[in-house]
């Protein structure tokens, strides 16, 4: 349970619970130095879009969901900004989906790898979550990526067919979907490379994404495979949003 004292009754309750997990997942060690920065980036965007759902973002989280539901072998990537703003949220969509968790992070240490471990298996036993959690000790490396985030498990990230990236890098993103992936990316930023390079983009804030997840997974969602997807028509629609809102001409 989150130790944090902000009458729910705030307007900003929310995102100031956001940023207390973050702060807290700090003093952890959990988190590199940027990590502030990265989430203040997003919650800019999400401003943009009206901290709402976009009827184009909920097409492609059903679109998402479908693909990981139908995959012979999803996983979900976290690094340590999903870990500590959403790591019960997705342990409990892992355990949903019958998948694993993979923590695979740039700025990767011993004492951040420990930290981030720690605080998931903690959630895990607190909530009676099984779901496999990969990452303690790569054994294989993303072809055509260079750096720390290259190295992943074979039985994670490599051999999965169906990824899904929250909060991603564009030059991972584009190496995973070379390698013929189903790339699911959750971007608040519908400019960015990774919503670009994305096979399904979910322009959406984290908590928001897997809260819908977790609801809809147990919907029959697979119907929705067989539909065209236009991922760039989504981008488009996310800016089209933004554009109209902030012309006044959505008043």
């Amino acid at each position: 349970m989150d130790d944090f004292a902000a009458d729910p009754s705030h307007p900003r309750y929310q995102s100031l619970l956001l940023r207390h997990r973050l702060e807290e997942a700090e003093k952890k060690g959990m988190l590199a130095g940027s990590a502030m920065i990265a989430h203040g980036r997003g919650e800019a965007f999400d401003y943009l879009i009206g901290e709402t759902t976009l009827p184009s973002a909920k097409a492609a989280t059903v679109r998402a969901l479908s693909a990981l539901k139908s995959a012979q072998h999803p996983v979900l990537s976290l690094n340590g900004n999903v870990v500590a703003l959403a790591g019960k949220e997705v342990l409990l969509l892992a355990e949903k989906l019958d998948c694993p968790v993979e923590i695979n992070i740039f700025y990767r240490t011993p004492e951040r790898m420990n930290a981030l471990l720690h605080h998931l298996e903690a959630i895990k036993l607190a909530e009676h979550i099984d779901v496999e959690i990969l990452g303690a000790e790569p054994n294989a490396k993303i072809p055509g990526l260079k750096g720390p985030r290259a190295n992943c498990t074979k039985e994670g990230i490599l051999d999965s067919d169906v990824i899904m990236v929250p909060l991603e890098d564009g030059d991972r993103c584009e190496a995973l979907v070379n390698m013929g992936k189903t790339v699911i990316v959750i971007d608040l930023n519908p400019l960015s490379r990774s919503a670009r390079m994305g096979t399904i983009t979910i322009v959406d804030e984290l908590t928001r994404v897997l809260a819908n997840m977790i609801q809809w997974s147990g919907d029959d969602v697979e119907l929705s495979q067989s539909e065209a997807y236009d991922n760039d028509a989504i981008l488009a629609q996310a800016l089209a949003h933004i554009a109209v809102k902030f012309s006044g001409q959505d008043n």
